[in-house]
């Protein structure tokens, strides 16, 4: 049996936070949530998570800067960049600095699912460091 998958999802906003992790749970993921880059770099040193779903607009760090500090030190993680404000732009930029993918909120559930399971099984087997 496979073990589900680790998820961390960043977002300033708590209520969304909390929703879309419940529906993942609901979907059989176990979901981590931080507030801001900083909560998220201490929970992945913690313990860390398979995939990253990252919100472009935090805010102590930005988005993409937390992508480049995420991805430095845990090159192999799968990250998802969220926007909330219609940029495909800041999506691309993600995407140029190792996120697998974007999405734009709101974000179709179903949709998401399924840029999680891709943005896994792209990054690989991941070793913490």
């Amino acid at each position: 049996m496979m073990q589900p998958l680790q998820l961390l999802i960043v977002d300033d906003e708590p209520e969304f936070l909390e929703t879309l992790a419940e529906r993942l749970r609901f979907r059989g993921f176990v979901v981590r949530g931080a507030t801001g880059c900083r909560e998220a770099l201490v929970a992945m040193a913690a313990e860390p998570a398979q995939v990253v779903i990252l919100d472009v607009m935090l805010p102590d760090v930005d988005g993409l800067d937390c992508l480049r500090r995420i991805k430095k030190h845990w090159p192999q993680v799968g990250v998802i960049m969220l926007s909330g404000h219609a940029s495909i732009s800041a999506g691309m930029q993600g995407i140029a600095a190792g996120a697998s993918d974007y999405c734009l909120k709101p974000v179709e559930l179903g949709e998401l699912v399924e840029k999680i399971h891709i943005a896994h099984a792209e990054a690989g087997f991941f070793a913490p460091q």
